[in-house]
């Protein structure tokens, strides 16, 4: 199911072709640098480099009778060789799991640079529209309450710093995972030398990991899936809010909806969250894919395989989502429609109780004692709300009130400017200098 949201560059990734197409760099590197040791003759591993080839019917073909992947591996790029005397060099002092690991290294590196891409492509969108609506008022919710005014532009400048924040523990996860591993059966080395693996990594452009056992340890790669089910989560938490600015009786904001579109084959006349949706959705397998990830740790004495056929679902689902989710949520972003008029008319629909705070203060500053502001400005906002009235206008009928606060003052403290006067050092923390 998840081949349909493949786009084509991540799909190619962890297609048979490109892991094996990995498969054989490791080959060639590791005989290239062996040769340089000494260990393996230059001419075999020229031969490994310049004829070593394969298909991946004859793999499958061969694996089918010997049910060892690398073995059918090895035997398909000896048959393209078709010189036993290079051939024979191939996979010099290699355990499986040597070429495999580094492979697939190789292999994340390649959707490493796509997601993060795509996260950088998601930053500039957010702050392209933050900025735009940098002063936007719309009502500041709590627990789904109406709370004190905000803007649009903070909300959009709230999800930059998020996904920055998911940037930096990507490139972290990504960098760690930057590894290759071609020690040995079980990590000792027992037949090539930690130099030999360096400079292997090198022509890689991998990094040797400092110790394994038969395997690169896979606290490395929870921790990367793990840091995808984050970004996943924060991109659920904006399609989320999406979703609620979109219902009825909200509608600050929308989805991109086009004229040929279709929202209900019942109803004409909706217009659904359905982009918003799907990203809460996949996030949902994103985050699941992480506990397989965590289970993978704990393997037997050296190794078993138990996590690698978990990872051939795992690894290529999470960066496939990732990098849909990405995409799916800056388009969602940019073509976000923003109607500030509605957002205006819902910040002053409750008739100023969401100034009560301001109230509050200004009554306290006065030298009402906290206690008899609070409980003063409490029963008439409660009263307003329970009768449907105008707030303001209550409060300016009230005597304790209005012998302490001047019309000016009164009005000052339903002044929603007032409380936003700190929105462009808020974007000047968040953004610096390149706001």
């Amino acid at each position: 199911m998840i081949a349909r949201y493949t786009r084509p560059a991540m799909g190619k990734i962890w297609s048979d072709e490109n892991k094996y197409r990995c498969w054989l760099t490791v080959e060639a590197a590791a005989s290239q640098a062996l040769a340089k040791f000494g260990l393996v003759p230059q001419a075999a591993a020229d031969a490994i480099r310049d004829k070593g080839n394969f298909t991946v019917a004859r793999i499958d073909e061969i694996e089918a009778e010997v049910r060892h992947d690398v073995i059918a591996f090895t035997t398909t790029v000896a048959e393209h060789i078709n010189n036993p005397e290079h051939s024979r060099w191939l996979h010099y002092g290699l355990t499986s799991t040597d070429v495999v690991d580094t492979a697939q290294a190789l292999q994340l590196k390649e959707a490493s640079a796509i997601i993060r891409t795509g996260i950088v492509a998601l930053a500039e969108v957010l702050k392209r529209r933050a900025i735009e609506f940098q002063h936007t008022p719309i009502i500041g919710r709590t627990h789904g309450v109406h709370a004190e005014p905000s803007t649009f532009g903070l909300k959009l400048l709230l999800w930059y710093a998020e996904v920055q924040r998911n940037l930096t523990r990507f490139d972290a996860a990504a960098e760690d995972l930057r590894v290759g591993k071609l020690s040995g059966a079980v990590g000792t080395f027992g037949h090539l030398k930690p130099e030999h693996e360096e400079a292997i990594c090198a022509a890689l452009g991998l990094k040797p990991v400092a110790i394994a056992t038969q395997v690169v340890q896979r606290d490395l790669h929870a921790a990367y899936v793990a840091t995808l089910a984050v970004l996943a989560s924060s991109l659920d938490k904006i399609a989320t809010e999406v979703r609620h600015l979109q219902r009825t009786e909200v509608r600050e904001a929308e989805e991109f909806f086009s004229e040929k579109q279709k929202g209900s084959s019942a109803m004409p006349h909706k217009r659904n969250p359905i982009v918003s949706e799907q990203i809460s959705g996949l996030a949902r397998v994103v985050r699941s894919n992480a506990q397989t990830a965590f289970e993978n740790v704990a393997l037997w004495h050296e190794r078993d395989i138990s996590h690698s056929s978990a990872e051939r679902v795992i690894l290529p689902d999470s960066t496939i989502l990732a990098d849909y989710l990405l995409a799916k949520t800056t388009n969602l972003i940019d073509k976000l429609l923003v109607y500030p008029a509605r957002m205006l008319k819902n910040l002053e629909s409750t008739g100023g109780l969401i100034f009560s705070g301001q109230l509050l203060l200004d009554l306290t500053e006065s030298g009402m004692s906290r206690e008899d502001a609070y409980r003063l400005v409490q029963g008439h906002a409660m009263n307003s709300w329970k009768n449907d009235l105008i707030f303001r206008d209550e409060v300016a009928k009230v005597p304790e009130i209005t012998a302490r606060l001047s019309p000016e003052k009164l009005t000052r403290a339903f002044d929603y400017n007032r409380q936003l006067a700190n929105v462009d050092a808020i974007f000047a923390r968040v953004l610096g200098d390149s706001n």
